[in-house]
C-alpha cells in the first residue's frame, strides 16, 4: 500500500503528464475551491455502467500499469 505521500506525489505527477504543469495547477485549485463529497462522487461515478464493464477497465488499467512499470 502507498503512503499518503507517495499517492500525493503519484497524483501529481499523473495530472502534470495529461494537463501539463499549468492546467495541473489550476485543475488543483479548482479543487481545493470548491466542496468535495467524496462519497457522494463516488457512489454516482459507475452509475452506468455494469459490473462486468467496471471489472474489464479496471484490469486494463492494471495492465497499462503493470506494463509501465515493467519499462521503467
Amino acid at each position: 500500500m502507498l503512503t499518503d505521500t507517495e499517492i500525493r506525489i503519484k497524483g501529481i505527477l499523473a495530472l502534470s503528464k495529461e494537463l501539463g504543469e499549468v492546467q495541473a495547477e489550476k485543475f488543483i485549485s479548482l479543487i481545493q475551491r470548491e466542496p468535495f463529497d467524496y462519497t457522494t462522487w463516488q457512489r454516482n461515478l459507475f452509475l452506468n455502467n455494469s459490473v462486468d464493464e467496471v471489472s474489464k477497465e479496471a484490469m486494463m488499467n492494471l495492465k497499462r500499469e503493470t506494463d509501465e512499470l515493467k519499462q521503467s
